[in-house]
């Protein structure tokens, strides 16, 4: 049975579906379903995710437009022209929404086939298409107001409260981690965890984004936001150094992990929807001072002094980290001041392949070029709806994880809703006239459909349903029975979906292995990055970009086999090397490590990355650098070392560490 916020969605979004519908009727408009259409298309459980696609969808049909227009206008009668601009915009547009994330890269998706939804129906009548873009914007526009208002003042369920909900849940999660790693749990499932944790504070980043939009006060809310979710990325980096770095005993400090540990313990199973934090910072705090304490604390005669040194700092930044996750909560949860100056916001960084989003733009122009063309030498007046098909598919489902996959539950949401549409325009209303009629039925086939939008299982196929549903009834006064013009149609939108999927398959294919090898080589030219250049970036920045790599990977990961393993074990034993490698420059930079010393480290930074630039393996190559990377640890580890300089001789251990554990990925 579906719970009940899916059926409030449900009711809600048709029936506010069926008033737009009603009111464009009331309008006079054109094509009146497109501002039913609207609503299915932009309505979301979350009123956040339906005021930012509005907001986009509304941004990307005006550009879009007002591109159609200007392409009509300067073309005229030159049908190569027009084609060939036509294809560059929607694979322009394409080449945008590939660089940008939700929502953004929906509005530029949106700019680019809109212009084919305007301009092939005005193409050869130019004097149509000012007249047909201020309809279509018209009839999105009423969707999208329908849709906004009803989503934010009809028992509606806010962003910024699933946000502040998954943010305890993530916090809750990244304590019991925290106390797994200290407590001696098993690796195999810390490595779970932790793999989970990272989806899942990614999955908060797109959140922040939809809170912003849900009123003008929780722009300051998205700064608590980011805060929150780049301090939590920082804490489970700790934790997953600080397991890299674990020795064989750490007996001198057992007792205060131990407290730490029943610390988290006490975090893991709090209500932080209510719970007050202040008790947690205070203990916090307190454990900072006492893990300060032990950096000169004697050790025992078998403890390894350096693998201690960078333990303890790792355990101080991890409370720290925890301290500020918990601080940024309340204030989300509060609805506290920003405080401007108090809060060193950190960086989110997400990856940007320039590779991919041209591959994706160049087969999004081919697939409108070869069908376009094919409609004006034939002339078949209803395969400029399968231009538009290919033109919607070929660039919205680019920039999907496996965009054969979508193009596929969209085709097959699309082929449900012809023998729907047939039943109900073609058999039903043209003996049942007058609106009343029109919206009855229209409610009771679209009402299921929303259901199953509701749930993540169905959203593709019941979205393509119902916007397709609408498309083929094509309402209007009177209904008038014509199945072979409706036929006509439906064949003409079906064979552009498979259209598309044929240029999915065949033209530039996105290969599962190819992401996957893309993704190891930006890996490995950041760590290059790290060693060589002089500007350092901050932690948060590489942090933020390392896991947004790997929360990419998770999907084409599940498609290659056996690989998948390594390659993923390999990228977050890179997030752990870069790390590591931005604590030896920070120490280079600082100078806190003594010039000869220095030297030799900036020398095997060096040496490094001239092994990271190799792409083909080469095991003599890497087992010397492994060797050499421990004997400069055992020279700059002394009786009386400094602290900077145990924790440099661990890092370079962990370097080697990494390098000896992934042979293949490095």
């Amino acid at each position: 049975m579906p719970p009940r916020a899916d059926w409030i969605f449900a009711f809600r979004t048709t029936a506010i579906g069926l008033v737009a519908l009603a009111i464009a009727y009331a309008l006079g408009l054109e094509q009146p379903q497109w501002a039913m259409m609207t609503v299915y298309i932009v309505s979301q459980p979350v009123a956040g995710m339906v005021l930012a696609k509005g907001l986009f969808r509304l941004a990307g049909t005006l550009i879009g437009a007002l591109a159609s227009v200007a392409m009509v206008k300067l073309t005229g009668s030159d049908h190569l022209l027009f084609l060939a601009l036509l294809a560059a915009w929607i694979g322009l547009c394409t080449f945008v929404a590939s660089m940008l994330r939700n929502p953004e890269a929906y509005g530029a998706v949106l700019a680019g086939y809109t212009a084919a939804i305007i301009g092939l129906p005005a193409f050869d009548n130019a004097h149509l298409v000012g007249e047909l873009a201020a309809a279509r914007c018209i009839e999105i526009m009423l969707g999208i107001v329908c849709a906004g208002l009803a989503s934010r003042l009809l028992l509606p369920q806010l962003a910024r409260d699933l946000l502040v909900e998954r943010a305890g849940a993530s916090l809750r999660e990244i304590a019991l981690y925290g106390a797994g790693a200290i407590g001696g749990t098993a690796k195999a499932e810390l490595d779970t965890r932790y793999q989970r944790l990272i989806v899942d504070i990614e999955a908060l980043a797109g959140m922040r984004a939809y809170a912003r939009l849900e009123a003008p006060s929780l722009v300051t809310h998205g700064r608590m936001a980011r805060h929150t979710i780049g301090h939590m990325l920082s804490a489970i980096s700790a934790v997953h150094t600080l397991l890299a770095h674990a020795s064989a005993s750490d007996s001198s400090w057992r007792p205060l992990l131990n407290r730490i540990k029943s610390m988290l313990d006490g975090i893991a199973q709090g209500d932080w929807l209510t719970q007050d934090v202040r008790p947690w910072v205070r203990q916090i705090e307190e454990f900072c001072r006492e893990a300060e304490a032990m950096r000169g604390a004697p050790l025992q005669p078998h403890e390894d002094r350096a693998a201690a040194a960078a333990r303890i700092t790792l355990l101080i930044e991890f409370l720290g980290a925890t301290r500020q996750v918990l601080e940024g909560l309340a204030a989300l949860r509060l609805r506290a001041p920003d405080p401007p100056g108090q809060w060193k916001l950190p960086a989110l960084t997400i990856d940007r392949d320039t590779e991919v989003a041209v591959v994706n733009a160049v087969r999004a122009a081919i697939a409108t070029t070869i069908v376009t063309v094919y409609w004006i030498a034939t002339r078949w007046a209803d395969l400029a709806g399968a231009a538009v098909m290919v033109a919607v598919m070929s660039s919205l489902f680019a920039t999907m994880p496996n965009p054969l996959r979508s193009a596929w539950d969209f085709l097959k949401g699309t082929a449900f809703s012809v023998p729907a549409a047939f039943l109900v325009g073609q058999l039903m209303l043209p003996h049942l006239p007058g609106l009343p009629w029109l919206l009855a039925l229209t409610g009771l086939v679209l009402l299921p459909a929303a259901l199953a939008m509701a749930n993540p299982r169905f959203t593709p196929i019941a979205t393509a349903f119902a916007i397709n549903f609408l498309l083929f009834l094509n309402p209007r006064q009177p209904m008038v029975a014509e199945p072979w013009l409706f036929l006509n149609a439906a064949i003409a939108v079906l064979g552009g979906g498979l259209l598309s999927l044929a240029v999915f398959a065949v033209v530039l294919p996105r290969r599962a292995h190819s992401v996957v090898e893309r993704v190891v080589e930006a890996f490995r030219a950041d760590l290059t990055r790290l060693c060589l250049h002089e500007r350092l970036p901050k932690p948060s920045a590489f942090e933020s970009l390392a896991y947004d790599r790997i929360n990419q990977l998770m999907a084409p990961l599940e498609r290659v086999g056996s690989k998948g393993q390594y390659v993923l074990d390999g990228s977050l034993a890179a997030v752990t090397m870069g790390l590591e490698i931005l604590r030896l420059r920070r120490f280079l930079r600082e100078g806190q490590i003594e010039p000869d010393h220095a030297a030799a480290v900036s020398e095997m930074l060096v040496r490094l990355a001239g092994l990271l630039a190799i792409r083909i393996p080469h095991a003599k190559l890497l087992r010397d650098m492994i060797l050499a990377l421990r004997e400069l640890a055992a020279v700059i580890v002394k009786e009386t070392s400094p602290n900077a300089h145990l924790q440099a001789a661990a890092s370079l251990r962990v370097i080697a560490l990494a390098l000896e554990d992934h042979p293949l990925y490095f």
